[in-house]
């Protein structure tokens, strides 16, 4: 028995030291956590049940069959995130440079089938150098098995993907079909193929930064949600972000006490729209100053500002907030905003999370970049996520509510629930302006009769009672009362029941 536990206690020390010390100095002299400290930080403390740490690769190629590291490159199990249970793995850079194997492939797949079973999250940290060449088919086998099992989580659990390292080739599937994705400037980078592979098939020069790095994907491809500044911010942001996500998609939004009154007035509101409707404004304020504790966490930040979206919480509970924002492109919806705000709605209407929405927006944007980029396709996104969304939709119009774009917000035509609009909202097909020019052609070469046409539409159209005596608006209320009266609707709205038709799954315009 006493060599037993001698054998057993070798094997435990052998796992946790990884490659060993020289190794694990390396991570270190890069910024970087190894994969056990970083688990340590995410998860309450003590809480951590770890599985599979004696698992070994079964490679025999190229010498690998005396290169065996118990663990075999990442620490999966589970643990507790402020009370709350989650499933975790970690991959560790330490051992074969985090590489896949089909033994590691098997560790992650055990825990995400067992979230599944239980209805937990799955949290995964990937610092991967990608498919451990040795095993050749066998470590593309490995990821397929997880990818299957991405497909299966979606919608059933919340996974998160933390890019803490390389995420290189096939790995980034992975992380791609998850909700969200967090990386960590100068350390993490994703692509599909590296900067030597594009330097030979397209003669370009650039580098892993420039192709695949937390800049690159939190601006300009829009694939990462968020960049933090290293491994310890990222992960205390983490726990954070993990603070608004249900369990799973029967548990309901999670709820945290506030101070914050729901009856709550905030006055400065009433002088936040300009008079100037071509002025723009910081939509943000407005949503600070509307949820609890002036707590908002935003998804996205950096990647088309023109939509604003983010996690905070009503009256102590949970809720997705889609806002235009007039500060860019006029609040325009264009491809990028279209994909970005749909994919977000989509996640919330998965896990029974209410969605608010601030419209301000003057139509799509026009251009024959748009439109051989395909808007009308991707703009049809947001249309058909809130559409088929059936969650609480509350939705306030701020200001403009042009065209097509005040049908795709979270219109009363697309089952809004409660639409509320401002006392200067307009509902409109397009501004007057552009309406005037349109219906009276031919008195163009005559300003006068245009401006008094402008100041007829204006009045007739430039206010939300048109749309309310339709019963489009269900009431318009002072700017300063937003807080209070999207509080109350989501109260109302609480025990909500609403279902689509059967079908196996609808064909949305991808």
């Amino acid at each position: 028995m006493l060599d037993i536990i001698e054998q057993l206690d070798k094997m435990r020390a052998a796992a946790r030291e990884g490659g060993g010390v020289k190794r694990i100095e390396a991570q270190h002299g890069k910024g970087k956590l190894t994969a056990r400290e970083r688990l340590e930080l995410l998860l309450d403390a003590d809480t951590f049940e770890e599985w599979d740490m004696f698992v070994e690769h079964r490679c025999t190629d190229f010498g690998m069959q005396d290169n065996k590291i118990p663990g075999d490159g990442v620490v999966t199990g589970y643990g507790m995130i402020n009370g709350r249970l989650v499933f975790v793995f970690s991959q560790d850079f330490t051992v074969f440079g985090g590489a896949l194997s089909e033994a590691h492939a098997e560790k992650i797949c055990k825990v995400m089938d067992q979230a599944m079973k239980v209805g937990a999250p799955v949290i995964g940290l990937n610092d991967s150098g990608g498919a451990r060449i040795q095993e050749g088919v066998a470590s593309l086998g490995g990821y397929a098995e997880v990818f299957q099992r991405n497909v299966m989580a979606s919608g059933v659990v919340p996974q998160i993907s933390m890019i803490m390292g390389p995420c290189a080739g096939g790995a980034v599937y992975s992380p791609a079909m998850t909700d969200f994705i967090f990386m960590v400037r100068d350390s993490s980078y994703m692509f599909v193929t590296g900067p030597e592979v594009v330097k030979t098939v397209t003669h370009e020069e650039v580098t892993a930064e420039e192709l695949g790095g937390a800049a690159t994907h939190t601006s300009r491809s829009g694939v990462a949600d968020l960049a933090f500044d290293n491994d310890v911010e990222a992960l205390l942001m983490l726990r954070r972000f993990f603070n608004y996500l249900p369990l799973n998609n029967r548990d309901g939004v999670p709820e945290r006490p506030s101070g914050d009154p729901p009856e709550r007035l905030d006055m400065s509101l009433d002088t936040l729209v300009p008079e100037n409707p071509n002025k723009p404004y910081d939509i943000k304020e407005l949503i600070l100053k509307t949820v609890d504790d002036g707590d908002f966490f935003e998804l996205q930040p950096d990647y088309a500002k023109n939509i604003v979206i983010g996690m905070a919480r009503m009256a102590g509970r949970t809720v997705g907030i889609v806002a235009n924002n007039p500060q860019v492109l006029a609040g325009c919806l264009d491809i990028k905003s279209s994909i970005k705000a749909a994919r977000f709605v989509r996640f919330c209407d998965a896990f029974s999370i209410p969605v608010i929405t601030f419209v301000d927006v003057p139509g799509f944007m026009p251009g024959t970049s748009q439109e051989y980029g395909g808007i009308i396709k991707h703009g049809a996104k947001l249309l058909y996520a809130y559409a088929e969304c059936t969650v609480p939709k509350v939705t306030v119009i701020t200001r403009k509510a042009y065209g097509g774009a005040y049908d795709v917000m979270s219109s009363k035509h697309l089952r809004g629930d409660v639409n509320f609009a401002w006392p200067n909202a307009e509902i409109a097909v397009m501004g007057a302006k552009g309406a005037v020019e349109i219906i009276f052609r031919g008195d163009k070469g005559d300003p006068t009769k245009l401006a008094a046409k402008e100041a007829e539409y204006k009045a007739r159209f430039a206010n939300p009672f048109v749309a309310g005596a339709r019963g489009f608006i269900d009431d318009v209320i002072q700017p300063h009362e937003t807080r209070k009266r999207i509080c109350r609707s989501l109260a109302m709205l609480k025990d909500k029941q609403l279902s689509n038709p059967w079908r196996k799954h609808g064909n949305m315009p991808l």
